[in-house]
C-alpha cells in the first residue's frame, strides 16, 4: 500500500508525540467523519511512537472486537510497516504482533472490547500504551481498565472514533475534558483524507441521512431529534410490484397486547419490495389473539408462494416455536441492535433498495410517526409507532445485510 501525501492534520497525528508543542501531552483524541484518513495516520503514528520510544515494551490495539481490529487497524497497517520495511510477524490464533525495526522490537496484543464482560481479559498487562480504534463501541470498564494497564513510564493513550450522541461517556469524560485529562483533540472531515477521490465523497455524502448524516458525513456529536427516518417519501411507495420475484421473506415483530406486524418481501433486481403486510392490534381490536391465531395470519399473509424464511423477533419464543412446530416455515430469529438496524435502514431507502405497495396502510402511517425521544440520554426512540418499524429492521438487519456480508465474501475470494 503507498500513498502519495498525507495532509497536515494525518502528519500532525504521525508526529504530534515529538511536536515540542504536544510531545508532554498523555493522550491524542481523533474523531470526525468515516472515510476522513484517522484510522491510518493513527494506528501507523501509534507504532512508531511505540517503536522509538518503548523499545522491548507491550502495547495494546484494542476495538469492539479481536475481528473488527484486524479487518479495520491490523490489515491496513501491515501491509503499510512491511513496504516500509519493518519486520512484522502476526500470531493470528495468539492475537498479538511482533513487529521490528532498526534494532528496536515491540509486542502488540489485540484485544475485543464489546460488553462490560470484556474487562478482565486485560487485567495483569503492563502496557506502555494503548490505541482504542472506534472507542464509542466499547464499554467504559473496559477503556478505564485497559488505560489503566499502562503504568510505564511515558505511556500514553490514542483514541479514535466516529461520533454518537453528546450524551456519550467519552464524549463528556474525554472529548469535553481534554485539557483537563492533558490530550491533543484532532477533528476530522473527509477532506482531511487525500487519498479519497471526489466522486467517492460525494458517494458517501449520498448514503446517509438525517442523523447519521450529520454523524459519519459531518462529523458531529448530534443529538436525535424529529424523524427516525426523514429519508422516507413518495419515491419509496409503489402501486404496483413486479409480477415475480427471485425471493420471498417474511418478517415479524411480535406482541401480545401490543401490535402484531409482519410483512410479506420479494425481492427483484437487488430491490425488495414490502408486497403486503399483517398487522393486528389488539387494543383497537379489542381482544388479543393466541399464536395459532396470528400463524394462521402468517399463512394467509404467505398465501402459496414459497417463502424462503420467516424472520422474528429474538423475544417472541412462543411464537418462534408455534412456526416452527408446524413445520412450513423456516424460521429465524431476527437481529436486534436497534440503532446499528436503524441505520442499516436508512441506508437501505437512501439507495431505494427498499420499497413499500401502498396497500401496507399501518406501515406507511408507522414511517410518518416513528421519532426519536428527545428526552432521552442516548439514541433511543420513541416506543410508539414502532412495530412495522421493528419488522422492517428485522428484515433489513437480518436478511439484507446477509446477503451484503455473502456478496462481499464472494467478492473477496474471487480476487
Amino acid at each position: 500500500m503507498r500513498f502519495d501525501r498525507f495532509s497536515p492534520k494525518q502528519r500532525l497525528c504521525l508526529r504530534w508525540w515529538m511536536d515540542g508543542r504536544y510531545r508532554d501531552r498523555d493522550a491524542i483524541i481523533c474523531d470526525g467523519a468515516v472515510r476522513s484518513g484517522k484510522t491510518l495516520a493513527m494506528s501507523l503514528g501509534f507504532v512508531l511512537w511505540a517503536m522509538a520510544t518503548g523499545d522491548g515494551r507491550s502495547f495494546a490495539i484494542c476495538g469492539r472486537t479481536i475481528t473488527a481490529v484486524q479487518r479495520n487497524v491490523v490489515r491496513g497497517l501491515v501491509g503499510v510497516l512491511r513496504d516500509a520495511g519493518f519486520g512484522v510477524r502476526e500470531m493470528v490464533s495468539k492475537h498479538y504482533l511482533d513487529i521490528e525495526a532498526y534494532g528496536h522490537s515491540c509486542r502488540f496484543y489485540l484485544f475485543g472490547g464489546k460488553d462490560e464482560g470484556s474487562a478482565p481479559l486485560i487485567q495483569g498487562l503492563t502496557l506502555g500504551g494503548v490505541l482504542f480504534d472506534e472507542v464509542v463501541l466499547m464499554p467504559r470498564s473496559f477503556v478505564e481498565q485497559a488505560a489503566a494497564r499502562c503504568s510505564l513510564d511515558g505511556a500514553k493513550l490514542w483514541f479514535n472514533c466516529n461520533p454518537e450522541h453528546p450524551y456519550h461517556w467519552f464524549y463528556r469524560e474525554w472529548i469535553c475534558k481534554t485539557e483537563e485529562k492533558n490530550a491533543l483533540y484532532l477533528h476530522f472531515t473527509m477532506d482531511d483524507n487525500p487519498s479519497l477521490p471526489a466522486p467517492v465523497k460525494e458517494r458517501y455524502r449520498r448514503m446517509y441521512g438525517g442523523v447519521f448524516y450529520d454523524r459519519f458525513v459531518l462529523g458531529k456529536w448530534t443529538v436525535t431529534e424529529g424523524l427516525v427516518y426523514p429519508m422516507f417519501g413518495a419515491r419509496h411507495i409503489v402501486r404496483e410490484v413486479p409480477e415475480a420475484f427471485g425471493r420471498y421473506v417474511i418478517s415479524c415483530d411480535y406482541g401480545t397486547m401490543n401490535p402484531t406486524s409482519m410483512g410479506l418481501w420479494g425481492e427483484r433486481d437487488g430491490v425488495w419490495y414490502r408486497i403486503r403486510e399483517y398487522y393486528y392490534d389488539a387494543r383497537r381490536e379489542g381482544s388479543p389473539r393466541t399464536d395459532e391465531q396470528h400463524y394462521a395470519g402468517l399463512c394467509a399473509l404467505a398465501g402459496d408462494l414459497p417463502v424462503a424464511q420467516v424472520v422474528v423477533d429474538p423475544s417472541a419464543a412462543s411464537f418462534i416455536a408455534c412456526i416452527a412446530g408446524h413445520g412450513r416455515f423456516r424460521v429465524m430469529k431476527a437481529r436486534n441492535d436497534v440503532l446499528s438496524g436503524i441505520r442499516l435502514v436508512s441506508d437501505a431507502l437512501l439507495a431505494e433498495r427498499i420499497r413499500v405497495h401502498a396497500s401496507c396502510e399501518d406501515t406507511l402511517r408507522e414511517f410518518r410517526q416513528y421519532c426519536w425521544n428527545e428526552g432521552a440520554t442516548g439514541d433511543v426512540p420513541k416506543k410508539e409507532h414502532d412495530h412495522a418499524m421493528d419488522d422492517i429492521r428485522y428484515f433489513v438487519s437480518t436478511v439484507m445485510a446477509r446477503d451484503e456480508a455473502e456478496s462481499f465474501a464472494a467478492l473477496s475470494v474471487g480476487r
